[in-house]
């Protein structure tokens, strides 16, 4: 199939441009947000094409995968106003009045709902929409866990901007434990903003490429996740398949995704900073829980199994539109 697909969300493309389709991915002049063309810092293979806007209206496109509601109306009108089935991923918890937000594509015959994670099902108000969960898949690591490092790795984007949505005012909590390595997109501020208390103990790293990070990780002890209210994060799932043990807050889909003896789990952040303390101190726990999280997540969140369930609904769409 082409297929139709924006870079909105880096590592969820990563995965889903590993498939056996042909992937048009819509540049524009400047990579604006309507158009970033391919990711520079993952791993993309040649399947996944950069097309200006102005191709699409000639271009073979069998499905739209939409993950804005703006990118409707640009698929609209780059295609020429072609009838195209358009299947909508939606990443996000939802905001407002949880649970009553009503989804913004709720209630719609035209549109395929597709939900990351049973927990944002749950909790969104999708009208009448066909609906399905299509939970994550990961494209595996090229690193394996060591924890050499007695230090907490933390991966997040705009921690500063997004605050108590991410658990940035947590970070100073694990301060005395052990130095907090954070990666991600907007990190660097942390060191000047004290993270809660943790300036001192907080090591940025901006925007590293996915392959180095994944390097770098697995050279700490411990993965710690501290998200509030966020949907499950590829970077949990990516640790886990490397084999770090994790120590995160029970919210949201984390409690799904980590099986009691791969992880610690709690919504009593003291329980979470014991944990670290035990983990750091305890080599051997450490590499025990992360090799039964690497079990865990083998089957669930593997490639093939998220390849697997796209074929099958992409399928679908396209022979129902026929």
């Amino acid at each position: 199939m082409n297929i139709l697909v924006w870079h909105v969300h880096g590592a969820w493309t990563t995965a889903f441009v590993h498939g056996r389709h042909r992937y048009l991915v819509p540049v524009e002049v400047g990579r604006g947000p309507s158009g970033r063309g391919r990711a520079r810092t993952y791993r993309w293979p040649d399947a996944a094409v950069e097309v200006m806007a102005t191709e699409l209206a000639t271009a073979d496109v069998d499905v739209v995968v939409a993950q804005r509601p703006e990118e409707l109306a640009l698929a609209a009108g780059w295609l020429g106003g072609r009838r195209v089935p358009v299947v909508y991923v939606e990443h996000n918890t939802p905001k407002g009045d949880v649970p009553l937000t009503r989804h913004p594509m709720a209630d719609r015959d035209d549109v395929r709902l597709v939900h990351v994670t049973h927990f944002n099902e749950l909790f969104w108000d999708n009208g009448g929409t066909r609906t399905t969960v299509i939970e994550h898949g990961v494209v595996p690591p090229a690193a394996e866990y060591t924890g050499e490092l007695a230090r907490i790795a933390v991966v997040t984007n705009d921690p500063v901007r997004r605050g108590r949505v991410t658990g940035t005012d947590l970070l100073g909590r694990f301060g005395p434990v052990a130095p907090l390595d954070v990666f991600g997109m907007g990190v660097t501020p942390l060191a000047a903003d004290g993270a809660g208390g943790a300036a001192g103990a907080v090591t940025p790293y901006d925007d590293v490429p996915q392959d180095e990070m994944h390097q770098l990780i697995a050279r700490r002890r411990l993965y710690l996740h501290l998200c509030r209210w966020t949907s499950l994060g590829l970077s949990l799932i990516e640790a886990m398949m490397i084999g770090l043990p994790v120590v995160a807050l029970a919210t949201t889909e984390s409690v799904r995704a980590v099986p009691a003896d791969a992880g610690i789990l709690s919504t009593r952040v003291d329980d979470l900073v014991d944990a670290a303390r035990w983990l750091i101190d305890d080599p051997g726990a450490a590499r025990r829980i992360g090799k039964a999280g690497r079990v865990a997540v083998h089957d669930r969140y593997g490639l093939d199994r998220f390849l697997d369930d796209w074929d099958r609904l992409l399928e679908e769409e396209t022979c129902a539109s026929r």
